[in-house]
């Protein structure tokens, strides 16, 4: 979702229903719409200007399009039952659908394909397959066939640097199919990428002469190394008369401040979250974890890691892969930094809930289409019952088709009684990253959970010293080095309010009412700070060889995989009913 689309007037025909009424309808010119045609929303990019576009798209490009399809009765009719089941006094209130069960009362129709279908091979386009589910349509074929298909010019446009197609004007779709379409991708070819939510302030052992590779042309990330000295626990080691200074390190707001932690271990945020106390363990639970790619050696790293730390290593059985059939975009997305957010979430999840099961399900690359794969393999595998994602981007990257696509798999796993959550971001309001104050997607969805940050201080005992929203002002130690000099925000847990929804009803009384009435982001939040974080371990590609190696990280995306602990447990306490 990397492409500049601004966010602005979303709601139409064909549009995602519960974008904000702020986002008005878009005043279309007459000479655009054919009586026979009805505009697809969001399907021509903000970027997508006359003094960006050079020239047309040449007619024999091939295109490679995914069609999108509404459910069966329609999204407002889904909706409508997801609010049912998962009301407390609905006669359906947790009275949850098999895979077969959701496909027989939503999946779109035979008949509503076949017609779609048509219309493409119609146009002079080769439908290529249906999704499971019969999600959405895919057609290759050329630019000729795709602008008759869509009633719209494909143009050459300038962005960021590079040269990309989209529509000069939003697609279209005829009038007989426009209620059984939601979306399209392809079109606009711009990169649409999603980047996992890790932090770490750790730094690199040393850049390797080339990276090594490991059997397979799996290329592991730079081996990290935490900086010494470190805590324990926090606030254990002060830097004040340190061996490795010769002079002591000033105050800070009149105290000497301690060295960050090495890197807070499952024992630690048991201890400190009260599962210790609860006796729980996860047992009968089953959590998803997904990100792109795969660590080879997942399952090893993450057992010797457990047993490094004290903790039992997984169980035969109880740590899965599912991966595609081959990775794709690998110099796009950095497989290697996707290996430590892997190593990361699976960690934590363990960590917080050691009997609960673990099922990673791995994308072919960072791309969106590739995530809206491996999430409808989740939602219909059917196995786990949470769900968590460490990555994302924001909304003003989101385009209607995406935000439908994504949404059709969160409402099926709402029907199917799965919990999804994910990382709220790691740039607090996103202004000093993009110009725009705004929410992270797909944290924003009112159909899944938003795991934001906290700063958290677990003392020597394992008990929660305090907790604060996370917010990293950064300083430097002045060149006499008697002071410290700021150097502003660096970063923070992600939230504010959706520019894309509007308040769900269970934010009402919620949320106050001064905050307006759009979504709100987080719902809940665990430790996030990279200073505070969690101490990882994985196959690192370090000077000296690949080896396993051990390192702190934060980031919301530590929240996520803690918080599905949690979950797990609470799993656990219900008898395995799902949540």
């Amino acid at each position: 979702m990397s492409g500049s689309h601004r966010r602005k007037a979303l709601i139409a025909a064909g549009g995602v229903a519960g974008l904000t009424a702020a986002a008005a309808l878009i005043a279309v010119p007459a000479s655009a719409v054919t009586p026979d045609h009805v505009p697809l929303a969001g399907t021509q990019p903000a970027w997508a200007t006359s003094s960006a576009a050079h020239g047309a798209v040449p007619s024999g490009r091939s295109q490679d399009l995914r069609v999108y399809l509404a459910p069966k009765g329609g999204t407002a009719n889904l909706k409508s039952a997801v609010a049912a089941v998962s009301t407390p006094g609905s006669t359906s209130y947790r009275h949850y659908l098999s895979t077969a069960q959701y496909k027989a009362r939503f999946s779109p129709t035979a008949a509503e394909v076949s017609q779609v279908r048509s219309w493409l091979a119609g146009s002079g386009l080769h439908v290529t397959g249906v999704a499971s589910g019969n999600r959405y349509v895919r057609a290759t074929g050329t630019a000729a066939a795709a602008e008759k298909a869509f009633s719209v010019g494909l143009k050459l446009y300038s962005h960021k640097g590079k040269t990309v197609q989209a529509p000069s004007a939003r697609a279209q779709v005829p009038t007989a199919i426009s209620g059984s379409v939601i979306g399209v991708l392809g079109l606009d070819t711009a990169s649409h990428t999603v980047a996992p939510r890790s932090v770490t302030d750790a730094a690199p052992a040393a850049a390797p002469a080339a990276t090594a590779k490991a059997a397979g042309g799996y290329p592991y990330a730079p081996g990290f190394r935490n900086a010494r000295p470190c805590s324990l626990s926090y606030g254990q080691v002060t830097a004040n008369k340190q061996a490795d200074f010769k002079t002591p390190l000033p105050k800070f707001n009149g105290k000497f401040r301690a060295y960050a932690p090495c890197g807070y271990v499952p024992a630690q945020f048991r201890a400190a979250y009260g599962v210790d106390a609860s006796k729980l363990t996860g047992q009968g639970a089953t959590v998803a974890i997904t990100d792109a790619y795969a660590l080879p050696t997942m399952q090893k790293d993450a057992n010797q890691y457990a047993t490094d730390q004290g903790d039992a290593p997984f169980a035969p059985g109880q740590f899965s892969q599912t991966l595609p059939s081959k990775f794709t975009d690998q110099a796009l997305c950095d497989p290697g930094g996707w290996g430590g957010e892997e190593a990361l979430d699976v960690e934590a999840v363990h960590g917080m809930a050691p009997a609960a099961k673990v099922m990673y399900y791995g994308s072919a690359s960072c791309n969106d289409a590739d995530f809206l794969d491996t999430l409808a393999k989740v939602v219909s595998d059917n196995k786990a019952s949470i769900v968590s994602n460490s990555w994302g981007d924001v909304e003003q990257n989101s385009t209607t088709g995406s935000v439908a696509a994504y949404e059709q798999v969160f409402l099926q796993g709402a029907m199917q009684g799965i919990s999804f959550q994910f990382s709220s971001g790691d740039n607090g309001d996103e202004v000093l990253n993009t110009g725009l104050k705004q929410a992270d997607y797909p944290t924003s969805d009112p159909y899944v959970t938003s795991a934001g940050g906290t700063s958290t201080a677990i003392d020597a005992n394992g008990a929660m010293q305090f907790q604060t929203g996370w917010g990293t002002l950064k300083y430097s130690l002045s060149a006499d080095g008697k002071s410290w000099e700021p150097l502003g925000f660096l970063y923070g847990a992600g939230g504010g309010m959706s520019h894309l929804f509007n308040q769900p009803t269970y934010q009402n009384g919620v949320v106050p009412a001064a905050l307006g009435s759009a979504r709100a982001v987080p719902d809940v939040a665990m430790d996030a700070d990279p200073t505070t974080g969690m101490l990882i371990g994985l196959t690192q590609d370090f000077p000296e060889g690949i080896h396993f190696g051990e390192y702190r990280i934060g980031g919301t995306s530590l929240a996520s995989p803690l918080f599905a602990g949690i979950q797990a447990l609470k799993t656990q306490l219900n008898g395995g009913t799902r949540l």
